[in-house]
């Protein structure tokens, strides 16, 4: 099998099931987004050696390429005769748990965090500010089109944990978080 295909020379590409679109449709952008944050999650990761935050790194972005492959299936015929699922509550509840457990090794937050510290604190910080993207794509999507009940809620619950992931890297490390000081002008 070859890596190309020469389908999307012309501006356009398949989305599952078969139909057409252009690539800058909001469908396109929304899983194309989601794919990105699923690599930005990656490098993050690549930096970390916190064994609890790679495992579940390692669900999250299985969660995401299944989100993206139901944001690439706009018939939901289609998706449940292919078996591909959608975010459940289940999967926003246990990000809620794990951002309970980390948090609860953390100071409380007085000031805006700047990302920084460690190489993977500001992997996850800048995962965080691409899963707000892929969230507003699914929302401008979502005006537009169906979309799975829970993404929207799955992709801003995911910006939270990230950002406490980011907190936990630089907490484990013993690195002061960067604050972010209003200074005169």
């Amino acid at each position: 099998m070859k890596i190309y295909t020469r389908r999307g020379d012309g501006g356009e590409t398949d989305l599952f099931g078969g139909q057409r679109v252009p690539k800058d449709a909001l469908r396109v952008e929304a899983y194309g987004s989601v794919d990105e944050l699923c690599a930005a999650i990656g490098v993050a990761a690549s930096s970390s050696s916190q064994a609890d935050v790679l495992a579940l790194v390692a669900q999250i972005q299985s969660e995401l390429f299944i989100l993206g492959s139901a944001l690439a299936t706009p018939d939901a015929a289609h998706r449940a005769k292919a078996g591909i699922p959608e975010p459940d509550a289940a999967e926003v509840e246990a990000m809620e748990r794990a951002i309970d457990g980390f948090s609860s090794e953390l100071p409380a937050l007085a000031r805006f965090i700047l990302p920084g510290g460690t190489t993977a604190a500001a992997g996850f910080q800048l995962a965080r500010a691409v899963c707000r993207r892929a969230e507003r794509c699914v929302v401008a999507l979502r005006r537009e089109e169906p979309v799975a009940e829970n993404a929207v809620r799955y992709l801003n619950r995911l910006s939270d944990l990230l950002f406490v992931l980011a907190r936990i890297e630089n907490r484990r490390a013993g690195i002061t978080e960067p604050e972010w000081v209003l200074r005169p002008r």
